[in-house]
């Protein structure tokens, strides 16, 4: 295979996980259960759009996936609920469940295949926590808003994530069909990412644990989200015997090409964890094209296993509204000029590329000091934790803390007044896979500076709902910004064309996409070529 550019060899394998291996154990029959296999046998096409006979119904056949040297644990699968035969052809193994699952339906039926229950994994950040908050951003919204909707749709969703407190709830019904379920995986509080790595196993066998409850064929499929989660969604999906859908949501080679000064690059083992996860997932979720390209470029994915499915917005909550009344509703005066940071506060991010950017502002027009602020919102983030201090620093050094406020996350319908109060919403990431702030905002009737960065070209429409700047130097950034103070016809027909830019990127046809591909995986067929879009 010739050399990927930005691809560096994946060096050796990333740790191994539990439940990767061959259940194994005896089953007990039921009553009246012969224990011969059962179901017709069909053909289906393979990946490669051949057409081979298929094993019967209650049969799963796969390939043993190793994970470095070490045995895998053999006891995660419940007792009495699996058999394991060892099929003809080499290195095959057949597991085996009691009874036939959902998962029957002929691959090219007319109808889509039977889709009851799905296994959500979000291994380190629980979709209650506040967005803005630690770990907590975008994904944890996509997460939420997509389960709801997929059980308003009469799709389960079974959202596993970490437990972080001693007294959270073993499980909790965020939504009528939506559970979230604690797991407990290593000491309790809050844990850096890269530090929840060595917990994926004792987090899988209690996922597993948790499935054993349950009849056989419970899950229809597992959609993992970030790679710590689609490691562990590896190991479930294998031993449960269901596909495995992936959503990356950032991609660790990507983030490595456009680090911010200062910092820290994503390790190697995370990079060959998604080298993994890649090659393992039956399908891949892309929020944009531009990111669909960059599995199939850095990663060598098969463009025909990735789907794009871009996020939404929620529509009934980030509406337009009076700027005055907004501004009055957030403590400042109706002529404030505001300048909008949504999001956790690290350097990824790139809060102070706004900093500086207000203080070039003001060099411009130094007659906007007195109507000129700077909001802030968003908590810290993991292990950058001392980037707030370095940011309230840094405002002291331009001159500009008297105008600078620094904002702890807040709920959906708060944060929506911040976006109708605000001049502009920046957005100045280094990395972004999609976007979600830039969405909300033009959903709000604000328009958007932005980098032109991963998936926000696709959130915002450069030169009608905001305007997407190339790089990180503030003057640009100030440029834009002047203009869009100085002139407020121009500031609104950007406004008002957000608003209808926004109102195509609901949350409604998220699902519609996630749906297809759920079905198109459970069927066996292959997608569109995302990458080519």
């Amino acid at each position: 295979m010739p050399d990927t550019p930005g691809r560096p060899d994946p060096g050796p394998p990333a740790p191994p996980l539990p439940g990767t291996g061959p259940p194994r154990g005896p089953t007990p029959r039921r009553p009246g259960e012969s224990g011969r296999f059962r179901g017709p046998r069909r053909a289906a096409p393979d990946r490669g759009g051949r057409t081979r006979p298929r094993t019967p119904v209650a049969v799963r056949a796969r390939p043993p996936v190793h994970h470095g040297n070490s045995t895998p644990l053999r006891d995660c699968s419940p007792k009495g609920r699996w058999r394991v035969r060892r099929c003809t052809g080499k290195g095959t193994t057949a597991v085996v469940r009691n009874a036939p699952g959902p998962r029957g339906a002929l691959a090219g039926r007319a109808e889509p295949p039977v889709l009851s229950r799905i296994a959500t994994i979000s291994l380190h950040t629980s979709p209650l926590d506040q967005p803005g908050t630690g770990d907590a951003g975008g994904m944890n919204v996509y997460i939420v808003e997509v389960a709801r909707r997929l059980a308003e749709r009469g799709v389960a969703v079974d959202i596993f994530t970490r437990a972080t407190r001693m007294d959270q709830q073993a499980e909790v019904e965020m939504a009528p069909g939506v559970t979230v379920r604690h797991i407990a995986a290593g000491p309790f509080g809050t844990l850096d990412k890269h530090t929840l790595a060595r917990h994926l196993c004792p987090f899988v066998f209690g996922v597993l644990q948790t499935e054993a409850r349950n009849e056989p064929g419970h899950y229809d499929l597992v959609h993992g989200h970030y790679w710590l989660s689609g490691r562990a969604g590896m190991a479930a999906a294998q031993r449960w015997g269901v596909p495995l859908v992936q959503s990356m949501h950032t991609l660790a080679r990507v983030k490595n090409a456009a680090l911010a000064e200062g910092d820290a690059p994503e390790p190697e083992a995370r990079v060959r964890g998604e080298d993994q996860l890649v090659r393992a997932a039956d399908h891949l979720v892309a929020n944009t094209a531009d990111e669909a390209r960059q599995l199939v470029r850095y990663y060598d994915a098969d463009p025909g296993r990735v789907g794009t499915v871009p996020p939404g917005v929620d529509l009934d909550v980030f509406t337009p509204g009076s700027r005055a009344a907004a501004l009055r509703r957030i403590g400042l005066p109706e002529d404030t000029e505001l300048l909008l940071f949504v999001g956790r506060v690290q350097r990824l991010k790139a809060p102070d590329v706004l900093l500086r950017a207000a203080a070039a502002l003001l060099d411009r027009d130094p007659a906007l000091r007195g109507r000129l602020a700077v909001a802030v919102v968003g908590g810290l983030s993991g292990s950058d934790r001392g980037e707030p201090r370095r940011l309230a620093e840094l405002a002291r050094s331009l001159g500009i803390a008297d105008l600078v406020r620094m904002e702890p996350p807040r709920s959906r319908a708060e944060l929506a007044h911040y976006y109708r109060a605000a001049t502009a919403t920046v957005v100045p990431s280094h990395s972004e896979s999609f976007g979600l702030v830039a969405v909300e905002s033009q959903a709000c009737g604000t328009p958007v500076v932005a980098a032109r960065v991963g998936g926000l070209p696709t959130a915002v429409a450069d030169g009608v709902s905001g305007v997407l700047v190339d790089g990180h130097d503030p003057e640009d950034y100030a440029r834009v910004l002047h203009r869009m103070v100085a002139e407020p016809s121009w500031r609104a027909a950007f406004g008002a064309a957000a608003v209808r830019h926004a109102a195509r990127l609901s949350w409604s046809a998220t699902v519609d996409g996630l749906l297809d591909v759920y079905h198109g995986t459970l069927a066996g067929r292959r997608l569109p070529v995302a990458a080519n879009q």
